[in-house]
């Protein structure tokens, strides 16, 4: 695992399964990150993400985007280029 950290997570929609993220540093839709923090610790490829409620396959840092995730995360967790 890169110790790259590109953001962090700043809410999660548990009933569609999302998380929005803070991104520090640019993300493409096919690029593997880890989430971690205190109770959580995955990882996962990005399939798709938003911005605004509309699909993009980059997303540059500043951004917020939704990302979809198979597990709860919690805010303020940390993402890393995996």
């Amino acid at each position: 695992m890169s110790d790259e950290q590109i953001g962090h997570v700043s809410a999660y929609y548990s009933k569609i399964g999302v998380a929005a993220i803070e991104l520090t540093a640019t993300l493409s839709v096919g690029e593997k990150i880890k989430v971690k923090g205190a109770t959580t610790d995955f990882e996962i490829e990005v399939t798709s993400m938003q911005i605004d409620h509309e699909a993009v396959e980059t997303a540059a840092a500043g951004a917020s985007i939704g990302l979809l995730v198979p597990e709860r995360v919690r805010r303020n967790d940390a993402v890393f280029r995996a």
